[in-house]
């Protein structure tokens, strides 16, 4: 299976991509709950993380909308993937976001903003803006919430869609390229080392 692994300050778009892309960072979504400000009926938090290209959420009510995601313990966070549609949402696609981490909902911090010009597909971006200690890529950020805000949509929409999100951790490489048995799936690492 091969990865892409983009320019460390960029920004990934799969251009008319309706499936998940293939990423070297592990996918973290479902470690957490998952909360939004607002829905309209049958088009709730679900739809986020359905994995279909054909659901959305639909937010439903005054701006700004948002997106929270609680884990029950501090986690490293490195990238956000969200998909959205230009082409089929017009004015309900967001063009700015603004995520904020932190250990409650009461003290969140601006960590990055997103602009986007017509999105098509799934885009992925680093959560946080400052560069790591070597150099390659950017600091994780480790938090136990996350949210997305969606501070404007294209041609200054009011609702928005969001086809899909997914909150990805950062790449482990915490196995010696010498250890002729290492662990591989995810039932063994759970007994790799001791608690």
């Amino acid at each position: 299976m091969s990865y892409y692994r983009p320019p460390a300050d960029g920004i990934i778009v799969h251009s008319g991509s309706r499936k998940p892309p293939v990423l070297a960072w592990p996918d973290i979504s479902s470690r957490a709950k998952w909360s939004v400000s607002s829905y309209k009926f049958g088009f709730g938090i679900e739809c986020l993380l359905d994995g279909d290209p054909e659901t959305f959420w639909h937010s439903d009510g005054p701006q700004p909308h948002f997106i929270t995601i609680e884990f029950p313990r501090k986690v490293a966070i490195q990238k956000l993937s969200i998909q959205l549609n230009f082409p089929l949402d017009d004015s309900y696609t967001p063009s700015t976001l603004a995520i904020r981490a932190g250990t409650g909902p009461s003290d969140l911090q601006d960590v990055r903003v997103v602009t986007l010009d017509k999105p098509d597909g799934w885009i992925t971006f680093d959560v946080s803006s400052e560069p790591s200690e070597d150099g390659e890529g950017m600091s994780p950020v480790y938090a136990y919430v996350l949210q997305v805000i969606i501070a404007a949509n294209h041609m200054s929409g009011k609702d928005t869609h969001v086809r899909g999100l997914r909150v990805l951790g950062p790449i482990e490489d915490n196995v010696a390229d010498d250890d002729p048995f290492a662990f591989k799936s995810q039932a063994f690492k759970l007994y790799e080392t001791i608690r």
